[in-house]
């Protein structure tokens, strides 16, 4: 079974939750992965973008402990949530085994919360110089640490979705979900 948790907040970039949402919730509507469910978690009962785009959370601030799978997209507000002790806190209740994934500056949280010491990983190139307060960067797409999984900039969401489905579910599981996603890139 996996369960995995979106983590969501103020401030987020929609399309840095979407594009990454899409593919992966599409392991269990193919057929992939019938055993996978997933939460909407948020640090507070809705999240907005900087444009008033909302979305209800599911469980606000759960433990993220219980999650397999976690998930966390980027947006401009990660530049000051990366320093917020509850914030942190509650990303530092992640379970010790779990795969963690961040899009954009959503590794900023990562970052934050101590999950970047002695790794690599990547971000928007406009927020590689906050990032390396934490880690070693790189200007790769898609940097994977094992544990944890980063994606550059927005358009990246994509791709680290269709990344996570072939390491949950193999290259024929990912190449399909493509092909139905109409997504014309090749998968890193």
């Amino acid at each position: 079974m996996i369960k995995a948790a979106f983590v969501l907040y103020d401030g987020v970039t929609m399309l840095d939750f979407v594009g990454m949402y899409d593919p992966i919730t599409r392991l269990k509507s193919m057929g992939f992965k019938e055993d996978l469910t997933w939460d909407i978690c948020g640090f507070t009962e809705h999240a907005a973008d900087t444009n008033g785009l909302t979305v209800q959370v599911d469980k606000v601030r759960p433990s993220l402990a219980e999650y397999d799978l976690i998930l966390i997209p980027g947006g401009f507000s990660t530049r000051t949530l990366q320093s917020d002790p509850a914030f942190k806190d509650w990303l530092q209740t992640m379970n010790a085994k779990a795969l963690i994934a961040s899009v954009c500056s959503g590794s900023l949280l990562l970052g934050g919360a101590g999950y970047l010491t002695d790794r690599k990983a990547t971000t928007h190139p406009n927020a590689r110089t906050q990032l390396k307060v934490y880690c070693n960067t790189s200007a790769e797409r898609v940097v994977d640490e094992g544990q944890i999984v980063t994606a550059r900039g927005v358009s990246s969401s994509i791709d680290l979705g269709l990344y996570l489905c072939r390491r949950f579910a193999g290259e024929k599981a990912a190449e399909a979900i493509k092909i139905q996603m109409d997504y014309e890139g090749d998968l890193l």
